[in-house]
C-alpha cells in the first residue's frame, strides 16, 4: 500500500484510483487524437455494435454513467474527428442515434488494444488481467456501481444540534 494511504477511506481511495486511471488512459490514447472520455465512447459503440446495437446518445449515456449532454458534446467531436456518425433515430425523430464511421472503428480498435495492455500492467499487481484477485476486484466494483445514487438520501442536515444556536 502506497504510504498515506493505509487510513484512507474507501471514497478516497476510490477517487484516487478512478483519477490514476483517467490520467494513464488519457495519456495512452492520446497519440489517437482521443481523450480518456471519448475513449469511453468509441469503446462502448463499438461493443454495442458488436452486440447488434445502434445505441441513441441518451442509450450511450445510460451505459457509461457520462451526463447526457456531455455525451452530446463528446458526440459533436468525434463526428467532426470522422470518428463517428450522428442520424435521426427513424422511431424518434428526437433522438439521435450513433455510430462508428470506418475511421471510427480502426482508431477505436487500436486504442482498445493499447488500453488493454495499460490495464494488464496496472492490474499486474493483483496477478494481471485474468487473476482470481482481478476478477474478485472487478466483481466488488461492479457491487458498488450498482447500488443505486439517490441524492434524497443525504441527512437532510449535516449539523449539529449543539451548534445549531451558535451562530
Amino acid at each position: 500500500m502506497s504510504k498515506g494511504s493505509e487510513r484512507a477511506t474507501p471514497g478516497y481511495l476510490v477517487w484516487r484510483l478512478s483519477t490514476k486511471w483517467r490520467v494513464a488512459v488519457d495519456r495512452a490514447v492520446a497519440p489517437l487524437g482521443l481523450t480518456h472520455a471519448q475513449y469511453s465512447l468509441v469503446a462502448s459503440l463499438y461493443g454495442m455494435r458488436r452486440a447488434g446495437e445502434r445505441p441513441s446518445q441518451r442509450r450511450l449515456a445510460d451505459h457509461t454513467g457520462l451526463e447526457a449532454l456531455y455525451v452530446s458534446k463528446l458526440a459533436r467531436a468525434l463526428e467532426s474527428a470522422g470518428l463517428i456518425e450522428r442520424t435521426r433515430d427513424p422511431g424518434d425523430p428526437r433522438a439521435v442515434q450513433l455510430a462508428l464511421t470506418e475511421q471510427g472503428e480502426d482508431v477505436t480498435r487500436r486504442a482498445i488494444t493499447v488500453v488493454q495492455g495499460l490495464l494488464e500492467r496496472l492490474l499486474e499487481p493483483l496477478g494481471g488481467l485474468d487473476s482470481a484477485r482481478t476478477h474478485t476486484f472487478a466483481a466488488e466494483l461492479a457491487t458498488l456501481l450498482d447500488v443505486p445514487l439517490d441524492v434524497t438520501d443525504a441527512p437532510p442536515d449535516l449539523i449539529d444540534e449543539k451548534t445549531q444556536g451558535e451562530s
